[in-house]
């Protein structure tokens, strides 16, 4: 839901007071991301707390992004029903590190309402942050200009990088969360450009 500025005092305590802030069992989330970030100190962050609908039931989960001088650390955390496995109701935290020089591409798209009446905030962000870690490979029959033609011709395709998105509006969520998303992507992008 926040983010933070960019100079390079430490944010840990401003971090773990949003994932506290969200309610979102913050003890378990804070103790993923802690683990994740191993101490080093955080630079930027990003805290994004998002319930979906699954049938009849609310499903919860949070992703936290977070910025340290070397690194980029996403953590989500999932809510589970018992199922067979665990009998009770349970979360499910992942965490990924990524080194800033692996980072190849931050992606950044607002979508501002009425353009023409002038600069105004956001009304929705998507933030997609590339580092090769997951590819999509579209495939399609290549073809040529002659409708005549019957040659195999082989594949056309493209291959693109999609390893993290992050959407956020203001209606959903707030104009202080996408204002906080795109603060975090300027981050990134400000620590990935001096790499």
């Amino acid at each position: 839901m926040r983010s933070t500025r960019t100079d390079d005092s430490d944010r840990t305590r401003e971090l773990l007071g949003a994932i506290e802030q969200t309610g979102y069992y913050p003890e378990v989330v804070a103790d993923g991301v802690a683990a994740a970030v191993a101490g080093e100190q955080v630079v930027s962050y990003y805290v994004h707390h998002e319930p979906t609908f699954e049938h009849d039931e609310v499903r919860r989960h949070q992703s936290v992004v977070v910025l340290t001088p070397s690194r980029l650390v996403l953590a989500h955390t999932d809510e589970h029903a018992p199922d067979d496995l665990l009998p009770e109701p349970y979360t499910s935290t992942s965490t990924e590190a990524v080194r800033l020089d692996s980072v190849r591409s931050v992606v950044v798209t607002r979508m501002v309402a009425n353009p023409t009446q002038g600069p105004t905030p956001p009304a929705e962000a998507v933030m997609t942050i590339g580092w090769g870690g997951v590819s999509h490979l579209d495939l399609e029959p290549a073809g040529c200009s002659d409708p005549e033609c019957e040659a195999d011709h082989g594949y056309t395709g493209s291959m693109t990088a999609d390893d993290f998105t992050l959407r956020v509006s203001a209606t959903a969520d707030g104009p202080d969360a996408v204002a906080g998303l795109l603060s975090f992507a300027e981050s990134l992008s400000a620590r990935t450009h001096l790499r």
